[in-house]
Formats: C-alpha cells, sequence, structure tokens
C-alpha cells in the first residue's frame, strides 16, 4: 500500500489543505512582488545601481562676454575653484567633515549648514560646500584626497569686470542662486551653487549671456575615487553682448563724479542708444565676485550716500530750472505767450500777497521767452505759470516722458511724480492752490524726475520731436554662429509740438550756453552746444554761507545736448547738495561731450572662443583632471569763461 493510499483522519487532511493554501499564497505573493521589482521598477532600480558607481560630473558654461559699442572689453572670465562634496563618497561622513574642517579650517557648522541648505538634492549629486575657495584651501584639499572620500575640487570660469566701478550699476555682478530663484520656472536647469545675474545687464541678458552647461560621467570605485570618465557632453559659452555705452564717456563720467553722490546720463538723441549711465558713490563689483563679508556688506549698505542704489533710474529729484524746458513749451503750445512776449523782472513776483523772488535778487530786466531761457528767470516763469495752470503744465510734462518709467530696461525703475489738481486731491484729499503752481512752473514743488528721464526729455527736444525708449544694448552675437541680434531704435512717442516752438526753444537753449547765458561752462570747442542748468532747493546738512545766511547746499543740474544743429549726444546730470548748476553740473557735462567728440583710436579686440573650440571642462581656461593640484590649472579740459550765477 502506497504512502498516499494511507486512510488519514479528517482533521489532518483539513491542515494539510490548509498548509498547501498558505504555500500557495506566498509563491503568488512571492511572484507578485518579483514581478513589482523586476518588471515596474526595474529601470528605476537600475539607474540607482548604476549611480553608486557613475557619478555626474557638472561643467559651468563660461559667460559670455560684455563690450561697450566699439568693442572695448568690460567684462572678462577667470578661472576659480570651488569645493564640493558627494555625501554617497563621503563615508564616514561625520569623520570625512571633521578631517575635512580640519584641513581647511571652515567651522564644521559652517560645512553642514551649507549642506542642510542643499538637502533636497540626491546624495550621489555634487554639493557645493564653498565657492571661490583660496589657493591655501585648493593646496590642502589635494595634498590630503586619498584622506576626504567623496571631497573634490571643481573648476569653473568666473566673472572678472575690467572696470569695476565705472560700469558696476549698469553691468552689476553675479551672486549664487537662492531657493527662490531655483523655483522660478525659468531656471528649471540651474542647480544649487549656481551663479545668476543678480541686477543690471547680467540680471536683464542672463538667457544670453549664461550659456549651456555640459558634464562629464565618471566612474567611481567604493571608495568615491574617480576610476574613468565614460562620457562628456561639451558645455557652450554664452553669447557676447555689446552695450550701447561709449567706454570713454562712461569712465570720464565715472572719474567726475568721484567723491561726489549723483548720476550722469549720456543718449544719442537720434536711437535712444544710452552711451554712459553713471550713479555715484559707486561700488567694486568684483568684491562680490570674491564674496563679501558681513563687515564689508555693513559698510556697504550703512553707507547713507546709498552706493547700491543706481540713481540714474531710482534716484528722484526736483528738476529745478531744468524744467523750464517743459514750462516754455507749454506755455508757446498753449499760446499764452509767443516770440514777442515779454515780462519785466525786478526780482520777485507778487502773487497772493507775497513776493515770489528771482534767483537774481536785483532782476533780469525785461525778457522775452528765449531771453527768460537763457537767464533762467524765474519771475517769467513765475507768469507764465499761473496763465498755464498745473493741469496743462502736467499735460506737457507727461507728454514729454515725465511721471513714467522709460523702459530702459533696468532693475525697478522708478516713475518720478507729475502733480495735478487730481492727484493732490487723491493723495492729500485737498485742492490745489493757484500759489503753488507757481512752484511747479520753476521745477520745484512736488515735481519729481530721474535723471534718465531728463536725458529722455533733452534727447527728444534736441531730435525735434522723437522721445525714444532708452537703449542698453548694442548688439548680441551668438556663440553658435548665428545671426547678431542687432537692437533698432524703439519709438515711445511723436510730440505734438509745433515746429515753430521747436525753434524757439532751440534758440533759447543755444543761447544759455554759447550766448553768454548761465550755461557758458558747458561749451564744447568746435562743437555747438545747447543746454539748461538748474539748481534745485532741497533740505539739507550741507550748508552754504551766502551773504552772512547758512542756507541749504541745492542739488546742482545740467541737461543739453550736441551738435546744437543735428545732436549726436544728449547728457543729464545731477550732483546731489553740489551747489549752482552753472558751476558744478555744466563742467561736468561738458567734459563728457568734449570726450565723446574726441576721435576714436580702435581697440584690440578680445576673441570670443566658438563653441566648438570650448574645452571639455566648458571653462575655457583649460581641463581640469582630478590626479593633481596642478592640473586643475591652465592658467585735457577746456575752460570757459564764468558765467552767471543761476
Amino acid at each position: 500500500m502506497s504512502y498516499f493510499n494511507i486512510p488519514r483522519p479528517e482533521w489532518l487532511r483539513k491542515r494539510l489543505s490548509f498548509l498547501i493554501v498558505i504555500i500557495g499564497i506566498c509563491f503568488v505573493v512571492l511572484a507578485a512582488r518579483l514581478f513589482y521589482l523586476q518588471g515596474i521598477k526595474g529601470s528605476e532600480y537600475a539607474r540607482l545601481a548604476e549611480n553608486n558607481c557613475i557619478r555626474l560630473d557638472p561643467i559651468n558654461a563660461p559667460r559670455g562676454f560684455i563690450y561697450d559699442r566699439d568693442g572695448v572689453l568690460l567684462v572678462d572670465n577667470l578661472p576659480a575653484f570651488d569645493l564640493c562634496i558627494v555625501l554617497e563618497d563621503a563615508k564616514p561622513f561625520s569623520k570625512v567633515i571633521a578631517k575635512l574642517s580640519k584641513y581647511t579650517g571652515i567651522p564644521i557648522k559652517e560645512i553642514e549648514a551649507k549642506l542642510d541648505a542643499q538637502k533636497d538634492t540626491p546624495p550621489y549629486r555634487t554639493l557645493v560646500i564653498k565657492s571661490n575657495i583660496n589657493w591655501d584651501m585648493l593646496t590642502a584639499v589635494e595634498t590630503h584626497r586619498y584622506a576626504l572620500p567623496g571631497i573634490s575640487i571643481r573648476v569653473h570660469p568666473i566673472r572678472k569686470y575690467v572696470y569695476p566701478r565705472s560700469t558696476s550699476h549698469l553691468i552689476g555682478y553675479l551672486g549664487e542662486i537662492n531657493a527662490e530663484e531655483l523655483k522660478a520656472a525659468d531656471t528649471s536647469d540651474y542647480r544649487p551653487g549656481s551663479y545668476i545675474g543678480k541686477f543690471g545687464i547680467e540680471r536683464e541678458y542672463e538667457k544670453y549671456l549664461r550659456g549651456f552647461a555640459g558634464g562629464r560621467q565618471i566612474e567611481v570605485n567604493a571608495k568615491g575615487k574617480v576610476v574613468r570618465i565614460r562620457k562628456t557632453v561639451n558645455a557652450y559659452q554664452g553669447d557676447t553682448v555689446y552695450l550701447a555705452i561709449d567706454d570713454r564717456v562712461q569712465k570720464r563720467a565715472e572719474l567726475l563724479l568721484e567723491g561726489k553722490a549723483g548720476a550722469a546720463v549720456a543718449i544719442d538723441p537720434q536711437t535712444g542708444e544710452i552711451l554712459a549711465m553713471v550713479s555715484a558713490p559707486t561700488f567694486d563689483a568684483n568684491q562680490f565676485v570674491k564674496g563679501l563679508s558681513r563687515e564689508q556688506w555693513r559698510e556697504i549698505s550703512a553707507n547713507p550716500a546709498m552706493p547700491m542704489e543706481n540713481k540714474a533710474v531710482r534716484g528722484l529729484y526736483p528738476p529745478a530750472s531744468t524744467f523750464k524746458i517743459v514750462t516754455a513749451i507749454a506755455a508757446l503750445e498753449e499760446g499764452v505767450v509767443d516770440e514777442k512776449t515779454t515780462v519785466t523782472c525786478t526780482g520777485a513776483y507778487k502773487f497772493g500777497g507775497r513776493d515770489f523772488r528771482c534767483w537774481k535778487r536785483g532782476g533780469h530786466g525785461t525778457m522775452n521767452v528765449i531771453q527768460a531761457l537763457a537767464q533762467s528767470c524765474d519771475v517769467y516763469f513765475y507768469q507764465a505759470g499761473v496763465k498755464l495752470g498745473v493741469d496743462r503744465i502736467a499735460k506737457y510734462s507727461k507728454m514729454l516722458g515725465l511721471g513714467e518709467p522709460t523702459g530702459v530696461g533696468m532693475d525697478n525703475e522708478k516713475s518720478g511724480l507729475v502733480p495735478s489738481s487730481k492727484w493732490k486731491e487723491e493723495r492729500f484729499k485737498k485742492p490745489w492752490y493757484p500759489g503753488e503752481t507757481l512752484s511747479i512752473a520753476i521745477g520745484q514743488g512736488y515735481n519729481l524726475v530721474t535723471p534718465i528721464q531728463m536725458a529722455s526729455l533733452v534727447a527728444a527736444v534736441g531730435n525735434r520731436g522723437i522721445l525714444y525708449k532708452p537703449l542698453l544694448l548694442h548688439k548680441i552675437v551668438p556663440a553658435n554662429g548665428d545671426s547678431e541680434i542687432v537692437t533698432k531704435p524703439v519709438e515711445r512717442r511723436k510730440l505734438k509740438i509745433s515746429q515753430k516752438t521747436m525753434d524757439l526753444v532751440h534758440q533759447g537753449l543755444w543761447v544759455v550756453v554759447e550766448g553768454g547765458g548761465t550755461g557758458g561752462r558747458a561749451r564744447v570747442r568746435g562743437v555747438s552746444v545747447s543746454g539748461k542748468t538748474g539748481t534745485a532747493q532741497v533740505v539739507s546738512r550741507r550748508l552754504d554761507d551766502i551773504g552772512g545766511h547758512k542756507i541749504p547746499r541745492p542739488h546742482s543740474w545740467f541737461v543739453g545736448y550736441a551738435p546744437s544743429e543735428n545732436p549726436q549726444i544728449a547728457v543729464a546730470v545731477i550732483i546731489e547738495h553740489g551747489g549752482d548748476g552753472s558751476a558744478v553740473a555744466a563742467p561736468v557735462a561738458q567734459q563728457m561731450m568734449e570726450v565723446y567728440f574726441t576721435p576714436k583710436i580702435k581697440p584690440t579686440k578680445k576673441t570670443n572662443t566658438s563653441a566648438k573650440e570650448q574645452n571639455t571642462n566648458g571653462t575655457g581656461i583649460g581641463e581640469a583632471l582630478p590626479e593633481a593640484t596642478s592640473s586643475l590649472i591652465s592658467e585735457a579740459v577746456i575752460v570757459s569763461p564764468k558765467p552767471e550765477r543761476e
């Protein structure tokens, strides 16, 4: 009798059946799990297993060069070194970090804080512990590299600002990308530790300048040491950007504003291209490349003159007598005055029971509109303003581009302020009083403008009626050899101003400089200059002793263009608390225009390396190999007659 034919009790048969069911269920579960691991998750686990021995070493692309309009190099690239870690290879972690701190001098808490900020990054990715390390740290890490598994040095290009002070507000600087920027949709291909333009040209044209990053697949052993490089994807350099600025005018303006607070802007009246944009005081952009200490940042941010503020687009000032250009145009266009209208200035104008004084205490005598512009007669423009009213003045102010951003494309450009009766009612819940119009008519009171607005305004007057958008960009030359991207003039609007009015205003502005007016110090030998001075009364701790009385020192203004008959350059200069516009701002504008009309010498241009010629590490400074430290490196003023004070 066989074993299977042996009779069994009922209880035994039930137990065997239950056991068979349990075993069957186990096999089904195991089969399902095997299918899940091999079929569904197989590719993912294969990738994770691959990453146990394959590391992706990112290669940063060199940013594109920046030149001025004539090919003068403004921004270059230099090699720098980052201290990096791959957490998967840095084992035991605590001992590796302790040794790294000992060799480099970086506190353990600082290392841990840096890594904690990148905690969402997969452990097999390269993380940056410290950027732009010095030579001592580099040498220490390379000397002890076999005692520091997972630790490496990465070479990458950093910015070198050739003229770090004169172009600091214009070009801006780079900074390490922050958490908010990483979340942005247009920065999806950035990583923690990547650098990005923070403001100025570096930020505005980031997508052109940054280039395309590459990488290398590196095979490592169990200790994280490099065995071989499996694949390399080259990095491609960013596009070359040519700015509209004339480097000679830019540097001259920076030199003239040294030790002062203010701004200077120069524009091509025929295109709107910005020939110079300087804000003072300035800062050294290369300090931000190296990284500022807390003390350095505190010193810059606590400076009451605000060196980080681009006063050319964000500085708000009363336009003072430069605004008389607007009042003159409004009065002529509205018919409240014409070329024959005269006003007798005795030194004051009585209105509403009080005397509104002219800057010239003895008065100017009998003035027409041309003479009033030339001598900046307050009394003439008081009366013109009363006849116009604040709302008609506001209409022409806005037509000429005041009270709105110019669209220059710089960070947080301010709009300024054009007051009107409606504005005051909404702002202060009070009506406009006629006496307030007198201050508005001569550029005081609530009026606020930026230097870029005044440069655009005087450029539009100079070219006889076209208000252009100010352009910082001249052209972009793609690194891949594609066609150049060349900017074209952009008209904001054509001014609805008659040529008769323009003729009269042009005559007045010419006499200001060339005919014995208040702007004589803006004369340039061999070139006819037109312009307008201004002296803005403001509250200031800086006092002048005039006539035995201590009074606040005013802001100094000059706006103008040259040549008068067919302008090629228009300028606006503001010197905070500088004093008289005729004595302080006009000479600055004079030298800016003088250097512009000086014959140019062709610069020797730095050749941009094409994408095909980039090294595989993408730095353009040689191949970075893991074997040794050495392999990380492949390395005349015209004096004019003194004018009358204004």
